[in-house]
């Protein structure tokens, strides 16, 4: 779906609340009962919220579902584009809108502006497109959540794009200034270059080949694959300098199956260079030779300790392996990677991340990260 902003001027704080209410009912239910949606509002008038809840239903930001055995709503893509907008304008990273400028298996990409004038980029992941065409049989993919969803699962997408590029901008990576994530949007620099797909004639294909191949050992011996280093995720300035994008199926050189996606990257870009500009590189990086016996960093490990945890990668990967797999080649060999002996290590590891309380709490709720300071600025208003 796209992204509509045109509605939000008329919304008044009261209905933004409501709206919040929703998605903070969505933590248990599927669908929200009406009463519950204004029991957690906890504005004044009954008939006050059912006039917010019906301008919500009709600009499509929640939905009513039909053939449900009570009075309800669910929280729609336009409903939770809007609640990120919204926290995006109070923290001053948009003030205005613009262009699509792209779209992906996975995300819309848009320009937009802060209140200086200063263009930028929103990136929305909407992961549930791809995965309502490529679903093979109606299953809990997620067992161990009763309520996950496809916004869940696009938030964590959009976290693990944040915390990597955050990292690798941090460690001089030719990466976007990352500027702020929400749910599952992401606001970073706009950057000024052209994608490497839409290039035709390259002055130095050599020296660009180079770099690209150095790019790819850095990260490597960083800790990091892309997972997707292809001419669709590569920028390139007039100067010849490369920009890396889009991070969401980066992996670390630990993962069982490190080397294969190495082999893959390396790959996507002999072919594309010498089908596109009939240059044939020299000798080719080696995966053991060039970056695990040469590793000297621990970014993988930071980007953990960071906040996007392994047990939130492997619930992410856990749907890419689920939904993915008729769309994207990557998940042929997440499907392959379900050895007992990563299912005792993952087991093992969910039993100790269950005896601590946060990290428990933050398994047992969908939306809780975002849900609890919207419950506390509730709590505020309601006493005041």
């Amino acid at each position: 779906m796209k992204l509509n902003t045109h509605a939000m001027r008329y919304l008044t704080n009261e209905d933004f609340r409501v709206l919040t209410a929703v998605e903070m009912g969505s933590k248990n239910h599927e669908v929200v009962p009406t009463p519950l949606i204004i029991q957690i509002a906890g504005l004044r008038g009954g008939a006050g919220v059912a006039r917010m809840i019906s301008t919500l239903a009709k600009t499509n930001l929640i939905a009513k579902v039909p053939n449900t055995k009570y009075d309800g709503y669910r929280l729609t893509y336009g409903g939770y584009d809007y609640l990120a907008m919204k926290a995006f304008s109070k923290k001053g990273a948009i003030y205005s809108t613009g262009n699509q400028i792209g779209v992906g298996k996975e995300s819309d990409v848009y320009v937009v502006a802060s209140e200086t004038g200063e263009q930028r980029i929103l990136k929305l992941h909407r992961l549930g497109r791809i995965s309502f065409r490529t679903i093979k049989q109606n299953r809990d993919y997620m067992q161990n959540r009763k309520s996950a969803s496809w916004m869940y699962m696009s938030r964590l997408s959009a976290e693990k794009e944040y915390a990597f590029m955050k990292i690798l901008y941090e460690n001089n990576f030719p990466v976007p200034k990352p500027i702020e994530q929400n749910r599952h949007c992401i606001v970073m620099e706009l950057i000024d270059a052209f994608p490497l797909r839409g290039i035709e004639v390259v002055e130095d294909p050599e020296k660009l080949y180079s770099d690209l191949m150095a790019l790819i050992v850095r990260l490597g011996r960083a800790g990091l694959i892309h997972g997707d280093y292809n001419e669709f995720n590569i920028l390139v300035y007039p100067s010849g300098q490369p920009i890396l994008i889009d991070f969401p199926q980066m992996l670390s050189i630990d993962h069982q199956n490190a080397e294969e996606y190495f082999d893959r990257d390396v790959d996507c870009i002999i072919t594309f260079f010498e089908r596109k500009f009939g240059y044939v590189g020299g000798e080719r990086p080696d995966f053991e030779k060039d970056v695990r016996e040469k590793r000297s960093g621990d970014l993988d490990v930071q980007v953990a300790a960071s906040g996007f945890t392994k047990k939130k990668w492997r619930e992410l990967d856990a749907y890419r392996a689920e939904f993915l797999s008729d769309s994207d080649s990557e998940d042929d060999s997440e499907e392959e990677s379900g050895s007992e002996e990563e299912e005792e290590e993952s087991a093992q590891e969910s039993e100790e991340e269950d005896e601590n309380e946060e990290k428990s709490a933050e398994h047992d709720s969908d939306f809780e990260d975002d849900l609890n300071a919207s419950e506390l600025d509730f709590k505020k208003a309601t006493v005041s």
